[in-house]
Parts: C-alpha cells; sequence; structure tokens
C-alpha cells in the first residue's frame, strides 16, 4: 500500500496490511473489516471510531492508540499490545483477546461479551462498567483492575489473578472463580449468587454488603476476612481456612463447614443453626451467643472455644472434643461444663 498518514474515513475493508509500519497514523472512521494488520506496528494511531470487526490483529502493536467506540466484533487480538490503549465503548464481542497485553488500558463501559481473555494482562486496566458476561478470563492477570460496576455473569474466571482488584458493585452471579487470587480484593457490595470460588484465596478481601447466596467456597482461603452480618445461608464452606476470620453475627444457617478450620474464628451472636460443623477446628474461636440449634458437631474440636451464652440445643457433640479440652460425655453427649447453655 502506498505510504499516507491520513486514512480518515477510509474504506480498507479486506486490504492486507500485514507487517506494516503504521505509527501515528490516523484511521477514525475508517472501515478495515476483515483487514489483515497481523504483527502491524499502530502506535500513536488514531483509530477512533473505526470499524474492525473480524480483523486480524495478531501480535499487532496497539500502545496507547485511540480505540474509543471502535468495533472490535470477534477481532483476532491473539498476542496483541493494547498497553494504556483507550477502548472505551469499544466493541469486544467474542473477539479473541487470549494473552493480549491489556496493561492500563481503559475499557469502561466496553462489551467485552464472549470474549476470550485467556492469559492477558489486564493488571491496572480500567473495566469500570464493562460487559464481561460469559467471557473468558482464565489465568488472566487483573492485579489492581477496576471493575466497579462490571458485569461478570457467567465468567470463567479460574486461577486469575485479581489481587487489589476492585470489583465493587460488580455482578459475578454464576462466575467460575475457582482458584482465584483475591488477596486484598474489594468486592464491597458485589454480586456472588451462585459463584464458584472453591480454592479461591480472599485472604483480606472486603466483601461487606455482597450478595453470597448459594456460594461456593469449598477449600477456599478465607483466613482473616470480614463476613461481619453476612448471608451464609446453606453455603459450602467445606475444608474451607476461616482461621481469624469475622463472622460476628453472620447467618450460616444450614452452611457446610465440614472440616473447616476456623481457629480463632469471631462467630459471636452468629446464627448455626442445623449448621454442619463435622470435623471442624474451633480451637480458640468465639461463639458467645452463637446460635448452634442442631448444629452438627461430630468430631469438633471446641478446645479453648469461648461458648458463654451459645445455645447447643439438640446440637451433636459425638466425638467433639470440649473447650476444657475434655471429651463430650453424656447421652446424648455434651460439654456441659463448659457452656452456660449445655
Amino acid at each position: 500500500m502506498p505510504e499516507m498518514t491520513d486514512w480518515r474515513g477510509k474504506d480498507l475493508s479486506g486490504r492486507d496490511m500485514s507487517g506494516s509500519d503504521l505509527v501515528d497514523v490516523d484511521m477514525s472512521g475508517a472501515d478495515l473489516t476483515g483487514a489483515d494488520l497481523t504483527g502491524a506496528n499502530l502506535t500513536g494511531a488514531n483509530l477512533n471510531g473505526a470499524n474492525l470487526e473480524v480483523a486480524g490483529l495478531r501480535s499487532t502493536r496497539l500502545s496507547g492508540v485511540n480505540l474509543d467506540s471502535v468495533n472490535l466484533e470477534r477481532a483476532n487480538l491473539n498476542d496483541a499490545n493494547l498497553s494504556r490503549a483507550n477502548l472505551t465503548g469499544a466493541n469486544l464481542n467474542s473477539a479473541n483477546l487470549d494473552f493480549a497485553n491489556l496493561t492500563g488500558a481503559n475499557l469502561t463501559g466496553a462489551n467485552l461479551t464472549g470474549a476470550n481473555l485467556t492469559g492477558a494482562n489486564l493488571t491496572g486496566a480500567n473495566l469500570t462498567g464493562a460487559n464481561l458476561t460469559g467471557a473468558n478470563l482464565t489465568g488472566a492477570n487483573l492485579t489492581g483492575a477496576n471493575l466497579t460496576g462490571a458485569k461478570v455473569e457467567g465468567a470463567k474466571l479460574g486461577h486469575a489473578n485479581l489481587n487489589k482488584a476492585n470489583l465493587n458493585l460488580a455482578n459475578l452471579t454464576g462466575a467460575n472463580l475457582e482458584r482465584t487470587n483475591l488477596t486484598g480484593a474489594n468486592v464491597k457490595n458485589a454480586t456472588l449468587y451462585r459463584a464458584d470460588l472453591r480454592g479461591a484465596n480472599l485472604t483480606g478481601a472486603n466483601l461487606t454488603g455482597a450478595e453470597l447466596g448459594d456460594l461456593d467456597l469449598g477449600s477456599a482461603n478465607v483466613n482473616g476476612i470480614d463476613l461481619t452480618g453476612a448471608d451464609l445461608t446453606g453455603v459450602n464452606l467445606s475444608q474451607a481456612y476461616l482461621t481469624g476470620a469475622d463472622l460476628s453475627q453472620a447467618y450460616l444457617t444450614g452452611a457446610d463447614l465440614t472440616g473447616a478450620n476456623l481457629t480463632g474464628a469471631n462467630l459471636t451472636g452468629a446464627n448455626l443453626t442445623g449448621a454442619n460443623l463435622t470435623g471442624a477446628n474451633l480451637t480458640g474461636a468465639n461463639l458467645i451467643g452463637a446460635n448452634l440449634i442442631g448444629a452438627n458437631l461430630i468430631k469438633a474440636d471446641l478446645r479453648d472455644a469461648s461458648l458463654e451464652g451459645a445455645d447447643l440445643t439438640d446440637a451433636d457433640l459425638t466425638d467433639a472434643t470440649c473447650p476444657s479440652g475434655a471429651p463430650a460425655n453424656g447421652n446424648p453427649p455434651s460439654c456441659t461444663r463448659d457452656s452456660a447453655s449445655g
């Protein structure tokens, strides 16, 4: 193609521009539908409002490029460099962005529905209000990313890194976050209904006001987490690490805490009616005023736990270890000498 710097509004659909040097070229409003820009250098180019639907942009350099409101539906951006690019309001529906570099990119309000972002680097990216419904972010790096108010329903985030990410008001209904790193993440007021967080690391995460119905936290690391007053009714916390967690006034009715580590956890006033705590480690836990009516505490370890005012009516303490270190005794087994409620 002839050398040009001004391609505003041009019809470049289907053109082969692979490997081209297009630094600082103005392609705003251009039609690049199906164009092949594989390996091209578009650093500093202006693509505002351009149509890049199904375009080939594999390994293309787009660092700092203006892609505001650009149509990139079904485009192939595999391994592309989009660091610091402006993708505000861009249409990336079903686009392929696996292993793309989106460090510091602005994706505010972008449509990433069904996009493939496997292994992509989104460190520090702004995804405020973005639509990631059904997107694949398996193994993606979202460290420090801003996902405030983002739609992430049904997205795949397994093994992703969301360390210190902002997920305030984000909708993660049905999302797969298995073994995801959410250390120090802000998940305040987020919706995690039916999300899969098995084996995830939530150490230091803030889930204040989050909707956690039917959540699966099996084998998750929730050490030191603040879940004060959280509704965890029926939630799966089996084998979870809840050491030092604050679950005061939390609703854990019917929750599965089988084999959970609750050492030093604060369960003051928590509602554990009918909860399954079989084999749970409650060493040093604070259960003052907790409701444990009908709870399953078979083989639970309650050594040094505080049970003052706790209601253990109909709780099953078979083979449990009482706060004093003595085994539960009697028929039915109880820790009557350790709890005022017996």
